[in-house]
């Protein structure tokens, strides 16, 4: 696993709600019993943390732009980060009443557009808990080890406090766990033995280091309702936490275990191939679509 000070980007995920309702969403869109938008000042206390991470600071949510106090936000940010440092995902909602502020904030690089309506986005199921259906625990630890969630993506703040994996702080929240690290300077300067505490606590109900299959992002919701991939452990997870997508069955439940050969047949794998393009605008959407037609 790699320490979470060599990551390239640590995320403040500054609310759980987002306009779209895609398939196993990354984020658990759908399963929050509550929502959250993180206060300015909570803003400020988790960039503040950050101060010496050798990466780049990133906004995400959900979705950024619903947060009621977004422009507050930005202009906290800019008072706080350079402007090479920071980094921004969206899926577009009201992006031309807030561009202006956006490409005030950001360099256009460090702006990762993807709106969902392309028919290829897929995901890879998160809420297939490793421990249920992979019987080798040998294999089992061998594999989240490995995970090139991990290897790839981003530490995070939320509101329940400092993860060293944003997988593991969405989980947390749609299944009431008992939440993160204190939020305080160098709490990311961590090596693997020191974050082992919530390996152990959240990696076996995970999927991110499973190989299997993608499915489907239901484009956002606009295909009609979407249904997410979880095991049986993890749905009883989240009905008990209150989830709202889960008490309306929308899962579909994956029972089937998985040997060491099934993972040997997956050589291709690729986990976080969500598109085929990256998109930083409307613009470039809709010139990938083009260049597909």
């Amino acid at each position: 696993m790699r320490p979470i000070y060599e990551a390239e980007v640590a995320q403040i995920d500054i609310l759980s709600s987002c306009h779209l309702a895609c398939a196993n969403c990354t984020r658990f869109i759908g399963h929050h019993a509550e929502h959250y938008a993180m206060s300015v000042e909570c803003f400020e206390v988790a960039v503040r943390s950050l101060d010496g991470f050798p990466g780049r600071i990133g906004i995400m949510g959900g979705e950024p732009c619903l947060h009621p106090r977004f422009t507050e936000i930005l202009a906290a940010y800019r008072g706080l980060v350079s402007r090479e440092k920071r980094e921004f995902w969206t899926a577009g909602f009201k992006w031309y009443e807030y561009e202006t502020e956006i490409n005030r904030t950001f360099e256009p690089h460090l702006i990762h557009f993807n709106d969902h309506t392309q028919r290829d986005g897929k995901h890879q199921p998160l809420g297939v808990a490793i421990d249920e259906i992979v019987d080798d625990k040998a294999l089992m630890w061998e594999l989240i080890r490995a995970c090139p969630f991990q290897e790839h993506w981003s530490p995070v703040i939320n509101d329940k406090g400092a993860f060293f994996c944003e997988i593991a702080a969405s989980q947390d929240r749609v299944t009431n766990g008992p939440g993160g690290w204190k939020v305080e300077p160098g709490w990311w300067d961590k090596k693997p033995e020191d974050f082992e505490d919530q390996v152990q606590r959240y990696c076996p109900n995970c999927s991110g280091c499973l190989p299997m299959p993608a499915f489907s992002d239901g484009r956002g919701g606009r295909d009609g309702p979407t249904k997410d991939v979880v095991t049986p452990g993890f749905h009883e997870k989240l009905l008990v936490a209150g989830s709202p997508k889960a008490r309306r069955g929308q899962v579909t439940i994956w029972d089937r275990k998985i040997t060491r050969a099934d993972i040997e047949e997956l050589a291709d794998w690729s986990p976080r191939s969500f598109r085929g393009f990256v998109a930083h605008s409307p613009e470039d959407v809709t010139t990938a679509l083009d260049r597909t037609a």
